[in-house]
């Protein structure tokens, strides 16, 4: 099967009684033009966003018809979670994400990204306030 468009969102969408399948996609993946991938129900998937990046997000119909709806489902993975105690800690932790080139993601007041050892041991000797938890990686600070 052939995807090349997003057609909505499964929380802004009436699926009127049609069976959902999931596309599982890792939180690095949402913005990749090619990719193959099989559904959660064993449906072969090739999405190809020739007109721009897709930047597929949770929850985002990718295929519909009159018995089913296939949508995206990121993943959860090791992640280093951050709450800024003020506008100066904030700066000083985006200088170190920023320098360490990695996608950083805001969710309910905190700064999250995917575990790094080496950002993880200088945000501990920093004496940061985080914790290391599996989330799901949705909502960029920056879009790609």
């Amino acid at each position: 099967m052939l995807i090349s468009e997003k057609i909505g969102n499964i929380n802004f969408f009436n699926t009127n009684n049609r069976k959902v399948d999931y596309i599982l996609l890792e939180w690095h993946e949402t913005n990749k033009r090619n990719l193959q991938k099989r559904t959660v129900g064993g449906i072969e998937v090739k999405m190809e966003f020739i007109i721009e990046n897709p930047l597929l997000s949770e929850g985002d119909i990718v295929y519909e018809d009159d018995f089913n709806v296939i949508a995206i489902d990121v993943i959860e993975c090791d992640t280093i979670v951050l709450r800024p105690k003020s506008m100066i800690e904030m700066g000083r932790i985006c200088i170190q994400i920023g320098e360490s080139h990695l996608q950083s993601f805001y969710q309910s007041d905190e700064i999250l990204i995917a575990f790094d050892p080496t950002l993880f041991r200088s945000f501990s000797s920093a004496g940061y306030d985080m914790i290391l938890e599996k989330r799901k990686l949705v909502s960029p600070l920056l879009k790609p």
